[in-house]
């Protein structure tokens, strides 16, 4: 099992940030690995909720196909990843400052890899690579909220 854990501080308030957030579909536009996004179910937000991404990292891709697990609009959003890569993930907001106007957006990671992947081997190899893919992403995310 890899964990990653990146966090970014964005100038908004939780409830900003979460409205942009929440729309899943809406991550294709600041997640640089993210090419197209699939509903496989009828709601596209909520717990039970299922979709498929197709994942793009230089010459490599996969259909990560995933459930929301956790779902507590202004506070979490998880899923459980059941493609070629498993695991589970989670976006986390917490208000920050006096008046909380900003907010520390935290994303989590635990991922299993395949033998076909070089298993554990592949995941310890990949942790840096999607470190610094998601850090960047979560510099899109803040710069589209600004």
């Amino acid at each position: 099992m890899s964990k990653i854990m990146v966090g970014v501080l964005i100038d908004r308030s939780v409830d900003e940030v979460w409205a942009d957030v929440a729309d899943i579909s809406s991550h294709v536009d600041w997640m640089a690995d993210a090419e197209s996004i699939t509903f496989t179910s009828e709601s596209t937000e909520g717990v039970g909720t299922r979709f498929e991404c197709y994942t793009k990292i230089g010459p490599l891709h996969t259909n990560d196909v995933m459930e929301v697990t956790a779902w507590e609009p202004g506070r979490s959003m998880g899923v459980r990843h059941s493609g070629a890569v498993t695991g589970e993930g989670v976006f986390t907001l917490e208000p920050v400052g006096p008046d909380s106007s900003q907010t520390w957006f935290a994303w989590t990671e635990n991922l299993q890899f395949p033998w076909y992947m070089a298993g554990p081997l592949g995941a310890a190899a990949a942790r840096p690579i999607f470190a610094w893919i998601w850090r960047r992403n979560l510099r899109a995310l803040k710069a589209r909220l600004s």
